[in-house]
This record gives structure tokens, sequence and C-alpha cells, in this order.
């Protein structure tokens, strides 16, 4: 059975959001494999390769806080805490592929999924801020100059969501 990634990260993206929201909520018995267990039942046939979701929630959970520390420096106007949970989860999968696993997915892969995860479930700016905050990650890593933007793009990209985030942030307030 050939397995499905993309659906295999939109569920890691689900079970993450799920287990921060529980987590601010005080839930005491909040444990990820069962978050990722219960995600994965309607789509198990369809995903295929189930040890990739498990191996991939837990390993970004794990590694949450580093991923926090490396993301901060590339988006120096946003405090990880500031970002949408939505995004923030999306980062921490982008950089986590991009940076621990760069021998089973290659760079514009994990970006390009990221994007993918931004523009569906993020907000209208949210798939340029993902693509220049891992952009400037693959840079940083030694990688060529802008995989999924112009250089153009990536400056607007930045403003423009520094501007919709604020909003939202209002919004929500």
């Amino acid at each position: 059975m050939a397995s499905n990634r993309h659906l295999g990260r939109i569920i890691v993206l689900q079970s993450l959001y799920e287990w921060e929201f529980r987590t601010k909520a005080g839930d005491k018995n909040v444990d990820m494999d069962s978050i990722v267990a219960k995600n994965i039942e309607p789509y198990a046939k369809a995903l295929g390769d189930v040890e990739f979701v498990h191996d991939l929630a837990k390993g970004v959970l794990d590694e949450s806080e580093a991923l926090d520390k490396e993301l901060q420096p590339m988006a120096p106007e946003w405090p990880i805490a500031s970002i949408s949970s939505v995004d923030r989860n999306v980062l921490r999968i982008g950089l986590f592929e991009l940076t621990r696993r760069a021998e089973q997915v290659p760079p514009k892969v994990a970006i390009n999924e990221a994007v993918e995860l931004a523009k569906a479930f993020g907000s209208d700016n949210s798939s340029k801020f993902i693509n220049g905050v891992l952009g400037t990650a693959y840079r940083n890593m030694g990688g060529e100059e802008k995989p999924n933007a112009e250089p153009k793009e990536a400056a607007e990209a930045s403003s423009e969501s520094a501007d919709s985030k604020k909003e939202s942030d209002e919004a929500e307030a």
C-alpha cells in the first residue's frame, strides 16, 4: 500500500494543535500517542504508513522547545508565543523535517508541504509567512536561495504576515 505522507502531516498538525490546546486548558490526561491514534483511525486505510505519523508527531513534540529556539531568530518580530497555534505547529513540522529528517525528506518537499498545510489551515498570509521563515532556515543551513519564492515576494510576505498577524491578535483580544 502506498503511503500518503501529506495526509499524515495533516494528522500530525491536527494532533499537535489538539495537544497544545488541551495542555493549555490544563488537561492532565493529555497523551500524544492517544491523540494521534484517535486522529489516524478514520484515515488508516488511506494513510498507509501510520508509523510515519507517530514518529513525526512524537519527534516534533519532543523537540518543540529546541525548534522554537531555532525559529525565533528567523521571525524576530514575532515571539513564538504570539504566532497562531496553527502557524507555530506548521513551522515546527517544517523545521523538524528540514533539519532532523533531511535524509528522508528533501528540503524543498519539507518547505512545500509546510506551505501547503499553511494554505489549507492557516490565515490568508500564513503560507507566505511559513515560506519566508522556512526559506530562511534553509538558506541558513547552506541551501540555495529562496526555494519557493522570489526575493521580492519573501520580503512582502514577511511584512504582510506581520500586519495580518497583528490584526488577528488584536481581533482575538
